[in-house]
């Protein structure tokens, strides 16, 4: 899951549009239905650093599709949590089995068996992490009077939706008491101890969004709630792959209600743009703006290849 979004002043505009309609009640109109396939006739270009990686590893997109395909091909059982897993939260699997696809076609390398996911996740468990920056924890920094706004909010959603809202408004490559932050994603600045970008697990989810999802992926799966300030459990959620599902369930059921709720667009019968909104994140913020200029969402070259290749996907189902 790799997020490209910039800083603008149009930004504003959309978080003000999301949050009213994250407290308007839902209309009685029906949505308007995303047809299946794709809008664009060809695929939309690739970004640079998902080009470099592949070439550094010394393969091709296609081979990486092969790759992935074919673990899901061979493991009856992991596709069998997808479709356990997909039904908790009321969507389709193919969202799922497109999501994955994506990931390890353009963002990482597919591991040639599911084991080897559980066995890297067990790498990570004895270790010690912080979420931070700098000497500032994760606690520190959200208890500043900045974020008081947000301290009513019970919801984990929309909770770090508002604190990360407030960073990008406040934060964000500004110099705020006496420190300097980074011109960068709330993710990328306090919850990738590692490097910027880094992501986890067969879903490739980010530590911010398995706490935004806390409260569905509790509701829904019956794991734990996280806590910003244990960084190690948050790890093992993301990294182990059957807790892995679940967030990526939660993040997909997401997208879709947002677009429902704020648009009023049916994304539910497109694979191709939830996995757009897999990749890009931001789903509330991507449908205030849908919703401001109207029309219908188009895939990226993400999704596109999700809906390209929707036929093979659905026959691992």
């Amino acid at each position: 899951m790799r997020y490209y979004s910039g800083k603008s002043a149009f930004a504003g505009f959309v978080l003000t549009v999301s949050l009213l309609a994250w407290a308007m009640p839902t209309t009685a109109s029906a949505d308007t239905v995303v047809p299946p396939g794709n809008r664009n006739v060809e695929q939309p270009k690739i970004p640079g650093a998902s080009v470099r990686r592949t070439r550094a590893g010394r393969t091709t997109f296609d081979d990486k599709y092969d790759k992935i395909r074919e673990l899901l091909a061979t493991d009856k059982a992991l596709i069998s949590k997808i479709k356990s897993t997909a039904r908790s939260y009321g969507i389709d699997p193919i969202h799922m089995v497109g999501a994955i696809v994506g990931e390890h076609t353009y963002n990482v390398d597919a591991y040639d068996r599911l084991q080897s996911y559980y066995v890297k996740a067990a790498a990570y468990a004895g270790n010690n992490f912080r979420f931070g920056y700098k000497d500032e924890s994760i606690a520190d920094f959200v208890g500043r009077p900045e974020f008081a706004s947000c301290n009513a909010i019970s919801d984990s959603y929309r909770l770090w939706s508002c604190r990360e809202n407030i960073w990008d408004k406040t934060f964000r490559g500004n110099r705020v008491g006496g420190n300097s932050y980074p011109d960068n994603r709330f993710s990328a600045v306090f919850f990738q101890p590692f490097y910027a970008g880094q992501t986890f697990g067969l879903g490739q989810i980010n530590p911010l969004t398995a706490l935004m999802q806390s409260d569905m992926v509790a509701k829904n799966s019956g794991y734990s709630k996280l806590d910003e300030n244990d960084a190690g459990e948050v790890y093992r959620a993301i990294m182990d792959p059957d807790k892995s599902l679940a967030y990526m369930a939660a993040t997909i059921r997401r997208s879709i209600d947002d677009y429902s709720s704020i648009a009023n667009v049916d994304i539910s019968n497109n694979p191709g743009i939830t996995a757009t909104l897999y990749n890009t994140g931001g789903s509330a913020q991507r449908a205030a703006a849908l919703r401001a200029r109207g029309g219908l969402p188009e895939e990226n070259y993400y999704g596109w290849l999700v809906n390209d290749k929707l036929a093979d996907l659905k026959s691992l189902l």
